[in-house]
């Protein structure tokens, strides 16, 4: 059985544009045309409905940042081209530089956990570590050039993970993350979620 965006959206609970943000990035496996229409079959929305919420009560810290990526775009319309956001369809170099900045934040709370989950639609599509060392523009955005991509998806629904990182911590810090539900609420681009509540009280 296969279900327009709009049916596979109110499924979920989400907003339409929340999960075509899945499509446009290239996680959702199995989806076709009807003339204009992009159809998805009912046991992928199934299985993304039954990705269980991050556990974050093993980290060390009270609080993360969450990076809240869109899709993967270009920054600039001449070249040299600059990509900011997530998609599954490039390779984890473009992709670490498409993720490790420049955004508003602070970047204290960013470095302090050491870890930072990227999500996409409410999913965690990557993992950024390496994150004590940041650079702030004259706009107050912030970078953190020594970042490292530990992991990241290109298939939400099995889901397919990558883990990128010869740390064992940050391999294994990675995997926990990566594939699973973390909500999170920010008017920006990152969001800071509390370690200890944040299964059991957020909402997506």
């Amino acid at each position: 059985m296969l279900l327009t965006t709009g049916q596979a959206a109110a499924e979920l609970g989400c907003a339409v544009t929340t999960f075509r943000r899945l499509i446009h990035a290239c996680l959702i496996p199995g989806t076709a045309r009807r003339g204009v229409r992009v159809m998805v079959p009912l046991e992928v929305v199934q299985a993304l409905k039954a990705r269980p919420r991050a556990r974050l009560d093993h980290l060390p810290v009270p609080e993360i940042a969450v990076l809240r990526a869109d899709v993967a775009k270009a920054t600039a319309v001449e070249p040299p081209q600059q990509v900011s956001g997530f998609s599954a369809a490039i390779g984890p170099e473009e992709l670490l530089a498409a993720l490790r900045g420049s955004w508003r934040c602070d970047a204290a709370s960013v470095a302090a956990s050491g870890i930072l989950p990227v999500t996409l639609s409410g999913y965690v599509v990557a993992v950024l570590t390496g994150l004590q060392r940041w650079t702030k523009d004259s706009h107050g955005r912030h970078s953190f050039p020594d970042a490292t991509l530990a992991g990241y998806v290109t298939d939400l629904v099995t889901p397919v993970t990558h883990l990128t990182t010869p740390t064992r911590a940050d391999r294994q810090a990675a995997s926990l993350l990566l594939g699973m539900v973390l909500p999170s609420h920010s008017g920006g681009p990152v969001a800071y979620v509390p370690t200890r509540t944040a299964t059991a009280s957020q909402e997506p």
